[in-house]
């Protein structure tokens, strides 16, 4: 069993002896989930660490550095960042504040990555922890995959979603990647305006960066959630509703009376899951959940939609047996509010959508004019596809058409 798998299992287990009233019990399983979590991150760590001394040893050996460029002989490739340190989050902190120049060295370095002297690199250090604060931040953002390929380049599907069969079988058309199919991830900017009156009161530097992260992560998380779900594949990443490749018959139609029938959903939604795309979840508007699929029972009376409260006050949903991501009605309309035709809801498996980013972000000063404020625009490059649109289903409103009166 996976750390998720055991984790979740530990924390029902915990909810549920809550619920019985044995706390004693309770505290004693949810010190069992706090034991995983720091078993987990300290074999996260050693993992990481020793793919890092892996990678020295490898590249030491083979003359090439990480990015394939030979190293001269006798020399070494100096491994320190120069923008993972203390001394450049400083510089940062007062060009962002200061408008203060970025030290020579600092511009050679950053020449190298291609970046003009206009804008300034985002530190290491600040952009990390803005990538593990967006995976918190932003729930859809979370649970896609993450790649880092080069732009503009066609890559096989299979090469990304790999797939494994017994040597001289075959496999049904309808539930296999072809080999030929192939994405191409372009270069689109996403940029975040923040303005400087929101940073120049921040004395420390750990203060500044507490507050640029936090500012930045909010609003950038909140564009590739949109953008996964609503993107126009135009300047952004090619969101989930709008893909074209998404087949017509996994789009479902529900008008209000079907929307809150489980038959319906059963024999309209379920029946459309086959066998190899089950492992996803819902994505719906919050109150078209509360309205409608939370308190839905079957035929037997049995809970179909349900609000599963955590011992962390955390509210999870599920609806006949797959978890319900729930989001603001400007990623997906609440059914009482959208038209005809408009999508109330859909069933993914978000690790089938890619997000592609070198995640290399820069900083450029810009005057916004029409406030008469001073603003910095922190900048990265981001696309996203799906990788397999065959398990997704698509669910619009319908409207029922009124009989007309006859004589």
């Amino acid at each position: 069993m996976g750390y998720e798998e055991k984790r979740k299992q530990l924390l029902d287990e915990a909810n549920a002896l809550i619920e019985e009233g044995k706390l004693q019990e309770a505290t004693a399983k949810m010190q069992e989930v706090k034991d995983l979590d720091a078993k987990h991150e300290e074999e996260a760590k050693a993992r990481a660490d020793f793919e890092a001394l892996n990678a020295k040893v490898v590249a030491k050996q083979s003359g090439f550095t990480a990015a394939g460029e030979t190293v001269p002989s006798g020399k070494q490739p100096e491994a320190k960042d120069i923008f993972a340190t203390e001394e450049y989050e400083k510089v940062f902190m007062d060009h962002v504040q200061k408008n203060t120049p970025i030290p020579e060295k600092f511009q050679n370095a950053a020449a190298k990555s291609g970046v003009s002297d206009v804008s300034a690199l985002i530190p290491t250090t600040l952009v990390k922890e803005i990538i593990r604060e967006m995976k918190s931040y932003g729930n859809i953002y979370a649970k896609v995959r993450k790649l880092n390929i080069q732009g503009g380049v066609e890559v096989p599907i299979l090469s990304l979603k790999p797939t494994a069969s017994w040597v001289g079988e075959g496999a049904s058309d309808d539930q296999k990647v072809q080999a030929n199919t192939k994405v191409t991830f372009s270069y689109h900017g996403l940029e975040c305006k923040i303005a400087m009156t929101l940073l120049a009161s921040v004395v420390t530097l750990e203060e500044f960066k507490s507050e640029f992260i936090r500012l930045a992560v909010e609003a950038m998380a909140e564009a590739i959630d949109k953008a996964i779900i609503n993107g126009t594949g135009s300047s952004q990443p090619l969101g989930i509703t709008k893909d074209p490749r998404v087949p017509s018959a996994n789009v479902i139609t529900l008008t209000e009376e079907e929307i809150s029938s489980w038959a319906t959903w059963k024999k309209k939604v379920f029946a459309k899951m086959k066998k190899a795309y089950r492992k996803g979840e819902f994505i719906m508007a919050q109150g078209t959940f509360d309205s409608y699929i939370d308190g839905m029972v079957d035929t037997t009376g049995q809970p179909i939609g349900r609000v599963n409260y955590g011992i962390d006050g955390g509210e999870n949903y599920r609806f006949g047996g797959k978890d319900v991501e729930t989001v603001e009605t400007d990623v997906i309309a609440n059914f009482d509010d959208a038209a005809k035709s408009d999508v109330i809801a859909i069933f993914v498996n978000l690790k089938d959508y890619a997000i592609n980013s070198n995640m290399e972000m820069r900083t450029v000063r810009w005057s916004d004019h029409d406030t008469n404020q001073e603003k910095q625009k922190v900048m990265m490059i981001v696309d996203g596809k799906l990788l397999d649109p065959s398990g997704v289903l698509i669910i619009k409103k319908d409207v029922k058409t009124q009989a007309q009166p006859t004589g």
